[in-house]
């Protein structure tokens, strides 16, 4: 049954990559999850006293991390849930382009997924869901208070959504913003798929990377 879960996973993210451009177009300005009244989230306050990269959860192994497991490295940081229906799995999909385009500097990124959905996105799910995207993505959960933190820290907008519809009958509304954090955890940028194409922002988070910008 997993592997067969695994299997469809993974064709989901073939498929995104081939439509993402045409999701680019679909959902326009959508940068958080479809849901029914939900309202718009507030805009990211940028700079790095505003957002830090500090947390304390469980990694898609079964391992507690922090942020300082990471340090050295450049962090691509996305918040979402595995249940999402349409933005989390095209912004995975673009993270993973975005990733293979960076060729041999990818080994200097750490490109890390948080759930806002932990009570559903166990360890055991998270790892089935990020390894259909890309090798190198970390799907990191917690309690909810740890979750909650790790939001709080880096400013991500998220709400639970009564819907009748979907799994459980809610989803999480949430922010679409990719985090671009230094090696040393402070903030250097803000994306969203759909804002630039992957090849531009590779080459943006490359200048970055070399300080060329």
């Amino acid at each position: 049954m997993a592997s067969t879960k695994t299997t469809q996973l993974r064709r989901i993210r073939f498929s995104l990559w081939i439509l993402v451009a045409a999701a680019v177009l679909a959902l326009g300005g959508a940068y958080f999850v479809r849901t029914i009244g939900v309202r718009e989230p507030p805009p990211v306050t940028v700079g790095e006293a505003a957002i830090r990269s500090e947390f304390s959860l469980i990694d898609h192994n079964g391992n507690r991390v922090t942020e300082a497991d990471f340090l050295g490295r450049w962090q691509l940081v996305f918040f979402g849930f595995t249940h999402c229906p349409d933005v989390c799995p095209t912004t995975l999909a673009y993270i993973a382009n975005v990733l293979d385009r960076l060729s041999g500097e990818v080994e200097r990124v750490a490109p890390i997924f948080i759930t806002v959905d932990p009570s559903r996105d166990t360890p055991e799910v998270m790892a089935e869901y990020v390894q259909a995207f890309h090798p190198k993505l970390t799907g990191l959960t917690g309690s909810e208070a740890e979750v909650a933190a790790a939001a709080q820290s880096f400013r991500v907008y998220y709400e639970k959504m009564e819907e009748e519809t979907a799994p459980d009958g809610y989803l999480m509304a949430h922010a679409g913003h990719i985090y671009l954090m230094t090696p040393e955890g402070r903030f250097e940028d803000v994306f969203r798929e759909g804002e630039q194409s992957a090849e531009e922002m590779a080459t943006d988070v490359l200048a970055r990377m070399n300080g060329k910008q």
